[in-house]
C-alpha cells in the first residue's frame, strides 16, 4: 500500500507541473522540425544513453555486432535509418517482447546480457508522471512521462482536431478509472487544448475490488479542477449496460450538438449496439478508438448507428504510434508518426499459432521519449507502406501508414492487455489441477462477437467434474494475480465478455491444439468432426 501511495503522490506532483506548463501551439512546425532532424537527433541520443554507458544492454549488443558509434553514423548517412535498423536486427541488435519485459534473458552470440526493469528507461527524462503497463505477474513496465514528451504529444492531438474537424465538439470519455491512466491522460490533453470534456463514463467495480481506486480517481479529478482543467468526475455504468452513453450522445444530438466519444474499440461498439437496440440515431457522432483491432465487423456496427469511427494506435511504453485521417475509412489503418518512431517489419512465426506474421519492430527517436529502444518487438503485426492520401498528416510529412494492425502474442480484447504466456500457465496447469483433465483440454479463444470482442473458454467434454460457472470464476480469480489482471477481470465481468463452453478445443491447419487462439495471429480455426 505504501509504494502505491508514493506512486500516486508522484503522479499528483507531475500533474501539477504539467498543468502549469503552456500547451503546444504550432503543431505542424514542431513535427516538421523533428522529421527534418530525426536521424541526427536519434544518433545523438544513442551516443549519450547507449554508447556512453557500458551498463546499457544495447551497448553490449552493438559491441557484439562489431558496430561502434562512428560505424553507426556512417551507416545511417549511407543507407538511411530504416535500412540501418534492418541490418542491425540481422546482427543481433533487437529486443523481443519477452526480453524487454524481463520474462526472458537476453542472449546474443552465446553471451548473457544483464538487464532489469530500468535498463531501457531514458535517463534524460526526469518525469514525475508515470504509466504502468499491464500483462505480467511482475509490477509491470513503468514509463516515465516527462513534460516535454507530454507537450510534444499534444501536437498530434492538434493535428487530429484539424484533420477530423473536431473543434467545438464536446467530448465523452469512456475509459476505466485508476489504475489505468487512460482517462486522465485523455482528459488532460483535450482540456488543455480547449476541448469541452463533458462526460466520463466508466465501468464499475465492487467497493472491495476498486474502492481505493475510486477514491484516488476522484481526488485527482478534484485536484485537476482546482488547477483549472475541467475534467468531469467519472460516472459508473450499470453492469453490462452501455445504454447511458448512447442516451447521452443521442440527447446532445437532439440539442443540435455532435459529440466525440473516445474509447477502446469494444466498448465503443457496445455503445453503438445499444443505440441500435433502442432506436437511437447517432448520426454525426464521431468515435475515436484504440486498444484492439478495429475490424470491418466492428466498424459496420458503428456505421449502422449513423456514427463515424477513426482508430488511433497507442502502446503504453511507446506512446502514440499513429492516428487515422478522414480518408482512412476501411480497415485498421493509421498514419505512422515517423517523427517519433522508426518502424520496420520482420516476418516470423507467431508464438501462439502456425501463422506467419509481419512483426513490427519499433525504435524510439525523440530525445525525451520515455524509453530508449532499438528494434523492440511488442508482439504486434502490420503492413508498413506509403500513405496514399492528401490529408493534413501527409502534408505535414507523415507520409507512411501502418495497416492491418493486430496483436499475435497477447490478448487485447476490450482494450485489456494480457500476455499470452501468462495465460498459458492458467490453462495448462491451474485449471487441469483444479478441475481435472490435461494440457490441451482448456483453450481460450478471442473472437469477434456481435458487438464486442468475445472470449470463449473451451473445456473439453472429457473433463467431467467441471461446471462452466466454477471454471469461469476460477479463471477470473487467477488472472487477478497478474499485474493488470484485476482491471481485466473487472471489465470482463462487467461486459460479460467471457463465456465458458463445453466443446473440444480448436485445432490449427496442421492439427495442433494451442492453449490460446488469438485473432491477431491470423490463425484459421478448424474443429475436427
Amino acid at each position: 500500500m505504501l509504494p502505491e501511495a508514493a506512486y500516486y503522490l508522484r503522479m499528483t506532483r507531475g500533474v501539477y507541473r504539467y498543468l502549469r506548463t503552456p500547451p503546444v501551439s504550432e503543431a505542424e512546425s514542431v513535427i516538421r522540425d523533428q522529421l527534418q532532424n530525426r536521424e541526427s537527433v536519434w544518433l545523438d541520443t544513442l551516443r549519450r544513453v547507449v554508447f556512453a554507458n557500458p551498463a546499457n544492454p544495447y551497448h553490449r549488443m552493438f559491441h557484439l555486432a562489431a558496430c561502434g558509434y562512428q560505424d553507426l553514423v556512417e551507416a545511417v548517412r549511407r543507407d538511411g535509418l530504416e535500412a540501418t535498423l534492418a541490418a542491425l536486427h540481422r546482427q543481433g541488435v533487437y529486443l523481443t517482447h519477452h526480453e524487454f519485459k524481463g520474462r526472458a534473458p537476453i542472449v546474443r552470440s552465446g553471451q548473457h546480457i544483464p538487464s532489469n526493469g530500468r535498463s531501457f528507461s531514458n535517463p534524460l527524462v526526469k518525469g514525475l508522471m508515470e504509466t504502468v503497463s499491464s500483462g505480467s505477474r511482475s509490477p509491470g513496465t513503468r514509463t516515465r512521462l516527462g513534460i516535454p514528451y507530454r507537450i510534444y504529444c499534444e501536437a498530434y492531438a492538434l493535428l487530429t482536431q484539424r484533420e477530423l474537424d473536431l473543434a467545438g465538439r464536446p467530448y465523452c470519455l469512456l475509459w476505466p478509472i485508476l489504475p489505468s491512466e487512460a482517462g486522465f491522460l485523455s482528459g488532460f490533453t483535450r482540456s488543455r487544448l480547449k476541448h469541452r470534456v463533458e462526460r466520463w463514463f466508466t465501468i464499475g467495480g465492487t467497493l472491495q475490488e476498486s474502492g481505493h481506486y475510486w477514491m484516488m480517481t476522484e481526488f485527482l479529478v478534484l485536484f485537476s479542477r482546482l488547477m483549472g482543467v475541467r475534467i468531469p468526475f467519472p460516472s459508473r455504468l450499470p453492469p453490462n449496460d452501455f445504454s447511458p452513453v448512447a442516451e447521452w450522445v443521442a440527447r446532445r444530438l437532439s440539442q443540435g450538438v455532435r459529440s466525440v466519444v473516445v474509447s477502446y474499440v469494444s466498448p465503443a461498439v457496445r455503445v453503438a449496439a445499444a443505440a441500435l437496440e433502442r432506436g437511437l440515431d447517432l448520426r454525426g457522432t464521431l468515435f475515436q478508438t484504440t486498444g484492439e483491432a478495429l475490424t470491418d465487423a466492428k466498424r459496420a456496427v458503428i456505421h449502422s448507428a449513423g456514427a463515424e469511427v477513426f482508430p488511433f494506435y497507442w502502446i503504453a511504453e511507446l506512446g502514440p504510434i499513429g492516428y487515422s485521417c478522414r480518408q482512412m475509412r476501411t480497415g485498421n489503418c493509421v498514419h505512422l508518426f515517423r517523427d517519433a518512431l522508426a518502424v520496420i517489419g520482420h516476418p516470423r512465426q507467431a508464438p501462439l499459432s502456425d501463422a506467419q506474421v509481419n512483426s513490427l519492430l519499433f525504435t524510439t527517436l525523440l530525445p525525451f521519449a520515455p524509453h530508449v529502444l532499438v528494434n523492440v518487438e511488442m508482439d504486434d503485426s502490420g503492413v508498413i507502406e506509403p500513405a496514399r492520401c492528401d490529408c493534413l498528416f501527409s502534408r505535414t510529412g507523415l507520409t507512411e501508414q501502418i495497416r492491418d494492425i493486430s496483436s499475435f502474442g497477447k490478448l487485447t480484447g476490450q482494450g485489456m492487455t494480457l500476455v499470452g504466456t501468462d495465460l498459458v500457465r492458467v490453462l495448462e496447469e491451474v485449471l487441469p489441477e483444479r478441475f481435472g483433465g490435461h494440457p490441451g483440454d482448456y483453450q481460450l479463444v478471442e473472437q469477434e462477437g456481435a458487438a464486442q470482442t468475445q472470449l470463449r473458454l473451451h473445456v473439453s467434454p472429457r473433463v467431467l467434474r467441471s461446471s462452466p460457472q466454477a471454471v469461469r470464476d476460477c479463471f477470473l480469480q487467477e488472472i487477478r494475480r497478474f499485474y493488470g489482471g484485476a482491471l481485466a477481470a473487472r471489465v470482463w465481468r462487467h461486459t460479460e465478455a467471457l463465456e465458458v463452453v463445453r466443446a473440444e478445443p480448436f485445432t490449427t491447419s496442421t492439427g495442433k491444439v494451442l492453449p490460446l487462439h488469438l485473432l491477431g495471429a491470423g490463425a484459421e480455426h478448424r474443429q475436427d468432426p
